[in-house]
């Protein structure tokens, strides 16, 4: 088997949310085709995967411009005979590099967004300078794999990058199939019960890092634009759940919201049984950048998705079936009126786990892997 290292310099494990998940599953799904070695921050905890981990880096900022860490990573590299390394975003390129012309390894760079780009979407001033040093990193890989075909694209055109040093690697899901009507059931009565929800109500769930400016904007349009015009509806009983930390001070008020058909739920230790107890997931996110990892999941537990045109990113409308509906952007009467008429009763199709079954993904990646 081959050997493989990669550089994940920041808290992965236990995988909890979207970003998270997605380093973690694809470690998990590629290991079962190479030696993977992971060296990771500190703060991280090993146990129970199926790829090696070293917590060897620091959890302080100063790690990004430590050098010394050449001098370890090159030990490993020889001790194990690594011949490929992957990291993951260009933060680590310098030190990347450094290692593929010293070592000879082969130079893999996964890209979960244009880092560029996302800083650019939430007004960084230096997001040109990033621009530039993402370019070289990408352009001295063997290897750049995309989260979706827009940014492989635009990386393709702008940096550019030849056609066949790029594949696209997507966030996943780890199952092949959807859960069991008598699972989501389950959850169903668990949230149910939980939050006081009458059965004739349907559970409508957004999920997010709250004091991330994309979804906190998501947020303002929930309880401004969104849930007022559903109240209106006086035929649609429903109850939105928001689940996610780092609620902003400024909305401590949320709680009060209860009386508007809106449940806080703050942060849950499993999304995955709110997941599957939803009737509809909402996703009102209108910037950045890259696929939003909570979309996929919720469509791989077979909810039915209303999303803005932006939140939708990376997700082929043809292999949804009619489980996604899609809004232009800031149209939220359009969105309100969706999630009244969406059809919560279709199955996701097959065609969508042929595409995000990580099983799948592993297997493109590997065999790209093999031939450089």
């Amino acid at each position: 088997m081959l050997n493989v290292l990669s550089i994940l310099p920041y808290h992965f494990l236990p995988a909890k949310m979207g970003g998270q998940k997605c380093a973690f599953l694809d470690f998990q799904f590629l290991a079962k085709h190479v030696n993977l070695t992971c060296v990771t921050t500190k703060n991280n905890n090993p146990n129970n995967n199926d790829f090696e981990v070293l917590n060897i880096l620091s959890n302080s900022q100063i790690r990004y411009i430590n050098v010394f860490y050449f001098f370890k990573l090159r030990k490993i590299i020889k001790q194990k005979q690594v011949t490929h390394l992957i990291i993951e975003h260009p933060y680590y390129g310098w030190l990347a590099l450094l290692l593929k012309w010293f070592c000879g390894v082969k130079l893999i760079i996964r890209s979960q967004n244009i880092e560029a780009l996302r800083f650019k979407s939430v007004n960084k001033w230096w997001w040109k300078i990033l621009w530039h040093y993402e370019k070289i990193v990408h352009q001295n890989a063997d290897i750049n794999l995309f989260i979706t075909d827009i940014d492989m694209d635009y990386a393709i055109t702008n940096y550019p990058l030849s056609k066949d040093k790029c594949v696209l690697m997507t966030y996943g899901f780890e199952l092949k199939n959807p859960p069991s009507n008598e699972a989501k059931n389950e959850s169903k009565i668990e949230i149910k019960n939980k939050y006081k929800i009458t059965n004739n109500e349907n559970i409508i769930v957004f999920n997010g890092t709250l004091s991330y400016k994309p979804n906190k904007d998501a947020l303002d349009a929930i309880l401004n634009n969104i849930n007022p015009a559903l109240i209106a509806n006086n035929n649609f009983k429903y109850k939105i759940i928001i689940c996610g930390k780092s609620l902003p001070e400024s909305y401590n008020n949320l709680v009060d919201y209860k009386s508007k058909n809106i449940i806080y739920a703050g942060f849950v230790d499993d999304i995955n049984t709110f997941y599957k107890a939803a009737d509809i997931f909402i996703n009102p996110v209108m910037d950045g950048g890259g696929i939003k990892t909570k979309i996929v999941e919720a469509l791989g537990f077979n909810v039915s998705l209303v999303t803005t045109q932006s939140g939708a990113i990376g997700i082929p409308p043809s292999i949804t079936g009619s489980k996604m509906k899609l809004i232009n952007n800031n149209d939220w009467a359009s969105f309100a009126k969706a999630i009244v008429e969406i059809d919560t009763k279709k199955d996701i199709p097959s065609t969508y786990f042929d595409h995000f079954y990580y099983g799948n993904i592993a297997q493109k990646v590997f065999n790209a892997i093999q031939k450089i």
